[in-house]
């Protein structure tokens, strides 16, 4: 069992689902990952957003906010963005 619970923003969701099958597969592997995971060593912590991080998968970036478990409540990996790497657009309004 996780010692994370995985939790997506409505947006996400959104964006999840326009992705072709290949690139769906890719990111929600990671995004996966990050459960057993959660600050693998291609990870990067964003600055001014407290316990945020952000991760690549491929041409894409996973930004996240990670909240320890605590006695026995489970941590959270909170998915609030995903976006092009080239594209500044994933950090607009952080």
């Amino acid at each position: 069992m996780s010692r994370y619970l995985l939790l997506l923003d409505k947006s996400v969701i959104k964006e999840l689902q326009s992705f072709q099958a290949k690139q769906y597969k890719q990111i929600v592997t990671k995004i996966l990952s990050l459960l057993s995971d959660p600050r693998p060593q291609d990870c990067k912590a964003l600055k001014g957003v407290p316990d945020g991080y952000r991760v690549d998968q491929g041409e894409y970036r996973i930004l996240y906010c990670l909240i320890e478990p605590e006695n026995e409540q489970p941590g959270q990996v909170q998915i609030f963005r995903v976006g092009k790497r080239n594209d500044d657009e994933v950090y607009r309004n952080l």
